[in-house]
């Protein structure tokens, strides 16, 4: 078997070059993000913390103690931002759902202050301990939070199922989040490091690699981590997709699942469009 190269690693991973239209997936999500944000009552930019990009947007539940889904936005850890995925919002809150999107720095940061991978997940349970203190507030209830996200927001979502919360603040109980869905999410980040596109942003050490990839850890004392791809994305994204179920068994991860006739950038949109598998699965978290 012949060494793997730069180039199939690109192949693998670059994910903007594997889908020629994503320029057009991006502006439709902009579009409808856009009207989502002017048809529905929404809390926008509220500080989670005070370091860079600490800050969510809320759409309040339309009842009190109405289940919340968080969603985590992709983009390698490297580019977009939560302004580009409020369309997740309008279903979820037709379903019932109070729904926080979340942002976060992005790598690589600048000199004087350098954002890794890490310092993303730290930021994001954070964010998580705020949306516990706070969410009532919005009309949610805290007892029932679903973490979602895509690409680098799903993997983020999957270590947040693996947090034990009482290390986090005594009042929040230790295995709080127990439901998690990650739509094309990465779980072993080691061969980041040998794909040339991601280098220079990233600056993805070892070490990093290591403390952040989930499918080398233990699995999650509790909880379940639903996880699907599109089925038309790269055999490497197929691959970390059954890895996890692999390595965390299906206790953990009951769903493991390549959606049919979605690619990288189409998958997300599913969450947003009523009837899709998606959407059911979501629904089934939030116990709706």
């Amino acid at each position: 078997m012949s060494a793997k190269t730069a180039a199939w690693y690109d192949s693998m991973y670059n994910n903007r070059a594997l889908v020629p239209d994503h320029a057009e997936h991006f502006a439709l999500w902009a579009e409808s993000s856009a009207q989502a944000r002017a048809s529905h009552k929404c809390q926008l930019n509220i500080a989670y913390g005070t370091g860079p990009n600490e800050s969510l947007d809320i759409f309040p539940a339309s009842r009190p103690n109405a289940p919340v889904l968080v969603f985590i936005h992709g983009g390698y850890w490297r580019s977009l931002d939560k302004a580009d995925h409020s369309f997740v919002a309008p279903p979820l809150h037709d379903m019932g759902a109070c729904v926080v999107v979340v942002n976060y720095a992005l790598c690589p940061g600048t000199p004087q202050a350098p954002v890794t991978i890490p310092d993303i997940a730290l930021q994001m349970v954070k964010a998580m301990a705020w949306t516990w203190r706070h969410i009532v507030e919005h009309g949610g209830n805290p007892h029932n939070v679903t973490v979602a996200g895509h690409s680098a927001g799903g993997h983020l979502a999957a270590m947040l199922l693996a947090c034990d919360w009482q290390r986090v603040d005594p009042q929040i109980p230790a295995h709080w989040i127990q439901k998690a869905l990650s739509i094309s999410g990465l779980y072993d980040l080691r061969p980041l490091r040998k794909t040339p596109f991601l280098q220079d942003s990233l600056k993805l050490t070892a070490k990093h690699a290591q403390m952040a990839s989930p499918a080398l850890w233990p699995k999650p004392k509790k909880g379940v981590l639903y996880t699907v791809a599109g089925a038309d994305e790269s055999p490497e994204f197929l691959r970390n997709n059954r890895l996890i179920h692999q390595t965390w068994g299906p206790r953990t991860v009951p769903v493991c699942e390549d959606l049919v006739g979605l690619n990288h950038f189409s998958v997300v949109m599913d969450l947003a469009k009523k009837g899709t598998r998606l959407s059911a699965l979501t629904k089934a978290l939030l116990d709706l």
